[in-house]
């Protein structure tokens, strides 16, 4: 497999890949170069520079994970690439504290003039008394956005002896008065705060939410500053404010579009600092996303789950370490109630008992949905696009958490509902092993692969041996077999392992037998 990447990124990142992967390394590759040689990839690696848009997803033949070595996604179409099934990645965590650092720095920075008293300085003027500044002890830091990097930022004013006052609209309120933040609305951080600094997304939401009407409401001579998204504070609407003398100064890092030009609103204004988008800029920043991106591509062309998809529930590690050895046993009982169904499936209802209804368990519940369409649809379907091609097709899916349980420390039961009917199947762990215990209320011990063949039938001699005999006729090998008691008196439930697939013809054959009372087929491993 193939790994384009189309912004520089660390060494130690390629180092990661190159063992396993051919790595092709494109810096700065122009927009219409990119289009016409993703067609050729597996995976894609971008930072800021390169945009991935419909056109290129859509030209993307082989393309199955899209990694962006930073936090921010807004250079690739996400709803594009998640209709396509492609994983889209990036890197939470591995630049959080260069962008935290930078956040701080560029509010001290303002706050004491550095930036121009350093460039008067050399150039030979000595202005003491022009470039007096402010103090941030006692003064109030409204955090509008309370994630890694803003509560960072406030973390560090604490220390500094600053009163915080956090806003988020998801925001924690345990976990931030345990900081020290006081919890307050979208309004109360602007009519409070002596600083504000933005750590939002760039979504319709955040757009331009700091404008002139809402600078208006801020203290007069607040000091802004902007190290997540350029357009969350609008541009044109800051120069104003500051020229004007309602706020007193900012600090930007990102704008609306970069790299800017020689005309840019915000260049040129006293009070107004600006670096070119450097929240990430530091040498262990650059390696800590690279690195964090290339090990989640690398998991993902071996065929294994990532934690930082960002078109996917994200999941920590330490979840992903106790559900992760269900996946398979999972897609294995949506693959079994599609099989034993009659007709469509409108609803899908997974049970989690034990330990593991503790945990966040969406992914499994995925799988389990993966499962069901891998069974009935003829496009590709992943852990991407199962949830929205189950919502496309009317089944509605849900989860059932229970901790008792009796005989198993951990059970999943998948239970479809279809026509007037409805099927369940049951399985569990035997070490690393999946297993599938009940096949609706009949107990088995029945190891999901291959081809399997379940036939209720009444219990009496002769029956198994027709059936295998018609089996043999067929060519059909058994390499497995077991016969479980029902509820129902007189009747068993036999299931037998197949080393292949069984023609139609046989099992309508079988069907018609005297004391069968229908056959079905699960097909397991179709590739």
């Amino acid at each position: 497999m193939k790994v384009l990447i189309a912004d520089g990124v660390s060494q130690t990142a390629v180092d990661i890949l190159k063992d396993d992967f051919e790595c092709v390394i494109k810096d700065k590759l122009p927009a219409e170069e990119l289009l016409e040689n993703i067609p050729d990839f597996d995976a894609l690696i971008v930072r800021s520079a390169s945009k991935v848009t419909a056109e290129v997803i859509e030209a993307a033949k082989n393309l199955k994970i899209i990694g962006r070595a930073g936090v921010g996604v807004d250079n690739i179409d996400v709803a594009a690439a998640t209709a396509k099934g492609i994983v889209v990645i990036n890197s939470p965590g591995g630049n959080t504290n260069a962008a935290t650092e930078h956040s701080f720095a560029m509010m001290l920075a303002m706050a004491r003039h550095i930036p121009v008293a350093n460039e008067t300085l050399q150039k030979g003027e000595w202005n003491r008394k022009q470039y007096t500044g402010v103090e941030l002890k006692g003064k109030t830091l409204g955090v509008i956005g309370m994630g890694r990097i803003g509560s960072g930022v406030a973390k560090r004013a604490l220390a500094f002896d600053m009163k915080v006052i956090g806003y988020d609209p998801y925001i924690n309120e345990e976990r931030c008065r345990d900081m020290g933040v006081t919890v307050g609305t979208f309004d109360d951080v602007i009519a409070q705060a002596d600083f504000i600094t933005v750590h939002m997304p760039l979504t319709d939401t955040t757009r331009g939410m700091i404008n002139k009407e809402v600078m208006a409401k801020m203290k007069k001579g607040v000091r802004l500053i902007n190290c997540a998204r350029g357009g969350i504070i609008d541009e044109a609407d800051l120069r104003e404010a500051v020229l004007s003398g309602q706020v007193a100064g900012a600090a930007v890092d990102v704008f609306t579009s970069e790299p800017i030009p020689a005309d840019h609103p915000l260049l040129g204004v006293k009070g107004i600092y600006v670096t070119p988008h450097l929240g990430a800029s530091t040498v262990e920043a650059q390696v800590g996303v690279a690195v964090d991106v290339a090990e989640g591509i690398k998991a993902a062309l071996h065929g294994e789950p990532v934690m930082t998809a960002v078109n996917m529930a994200p999941v920590s590690k330490q979840v992903m370490n106790v559900i992760s050895p269900y996946f398979d046993l999972a897609e294995r009982l949506g693959c079994a109630v599609r099989a034993l169904a009659d007709g469509a499936v409108k609803k899908l209802e997974i049970t989690y008992n034990g330990e593991i209804a503790d945990v966040n368990t969406k992914m499994i519940t995925t799988a389990v949905t993966k499962g069901l369409l891998d069974a009935e649809m003829d496009k590709s379907v992943n852990y991407v696009n199962a949830p929205s091609l189950a919502k496309e097709r009317g089944l509605k899916v849900s989860e059932i958490k229970d901790k008792d349980t009796e005989l198993f420390a951990n059970i999943i039961t998948v239970t479809a509902y279809a026509g007037k009917g409805q099927v369940s199947v049951q399985g569990t762990l035997f070490g690393e092993n999946g297993r599938i215990i009940k096949i609706n209320n009949n107990r088995v011990d029945l190891a999901p692969k291959d081809c399997i063949l379940i036939c209720p039938h009444i219990n009496r001699p002769g029956v198994v041996g027709q059936v295998g005999s018609i089996m043999g006729a067929a060519g059909v090998n058994i390499s497995g077999m077991q016969v479980a008691t029902t509820e129902v008196e007189g009747t068993s439930l036999m299931i037998l392992t197949l080393d292949k697939d069984v023609p139609k013809s046989v099992v309508n054959l079988i069907t018609s037998m005297d004391g069968i009372f229908g056959a079905k087929v699960i097909i397991f491993d179709q590739n």
